[in-house]
């Protein structure tokens, strides 16, 4: 790709995936992840994701009403993300391009049909002592291999009986340390290139436009019917993924 076909390639699936994350609430670094490894490497993608990712999950973080509370609670699976995922971020920057591929395509094949499939879990107390940390560490895994960080995360805060709100932020609060250990384990394994920081910082602008386009949609279509279409359309994007690395 040409510099400013690149440039504005990355601007116009940020500005999508901002609009996604818009409507409901998550899904701009599972559709940035998705889109870009069409057309580069995933742990090219994975670096532009950064800044856009950092900047509008503290932002989905800092509106929610209970940061502290949400830390205290879960901090155990969050030190472990972050530590899982810094060390697993050698995959995504040592692997294979058409292995890399392969797993992401997986990894969001398995998102896909957990939400296409409505599918929940139901946390007890007791079980939020040891699921925490484990869901913490293969969360890493899968981010560090993958660049994509829902996978079970997602699911397992669902899971906790949190008000909405709260699970909002608490989904926000989770994405932001996996990215922060994702942009590290990239600059330990020395896997950021500038051109790709970049393009990161560029892609900022159009995700936060996303972002409040999303909004706007949100109001006006029922977003149960949304995530519907995005989990199908986001199924389709994974088995292409997988079809052309294997």
């Amino acid at each position: 790709m040409t510099l400013t076909f690149a440039t504005a390639y990355v601007a116009l699936i940020f500005l999508l995936a901002g609009a996604v994350k818009g409507v409901v609430g998550l899904g701009l670094p599972t559709v940035a992840m998705g889109l870009l490894s069409l057309r580069m490497p995933p742990a090219e993608a994975a670096a532009i994701l950064l800044l856009p990712s950092f900047i509008t999950n503290v932002w989905q973080l800092a509106e929610g009403p209970r940061l502290a509370g949400l830390v205290r609670r879960l901090w155990p699976m969050l030190l472990v993300i972050f530590a899982s995922t810094a060390v697993a971020a050698g995959v995504i920057a040592s692997t294979k391009s058409t292995v890399a591929s392969a797993l992401l395509g997986g990894a969001l094949l398995l998102y896909a049909a957990a939400g296409l499939l409505n599918f929940h879990m139901n946390v007890s107390a007791q079980a939020e002592r040891w699921a925490g940390p484990a869901v913490g560490i293969t969360t890493g895994f899968i981010t560090g291999a993958t660049g994509t960080f829902v996978v079970p995360a997602v699911p397992y805060l669902a899971g906790l009986g949190l008000a909405r709100d709260e699970l909002v932020q608490a989904l926000g609060l989770s994405f932001t340390v996996s990215t922060v250990a994702l942009g590290l384990g990239l600059l330990w394994h020395d896997a950021l290139e500038f051109q790709a920081i970049s393009n990161s910082a560029i892609a900022i602008v159009p995700a936060l436009f996303g972002m409040l386009i999303g909004g706007w949609i949100r109001r006006r279509v029922s977003p149960e019917r949304f995530r519907r279409w995005f989990f199908a359309g986001l199924g389709l994007l994974a088995l292409h993924l997988v079809y052309s690395a294997l």
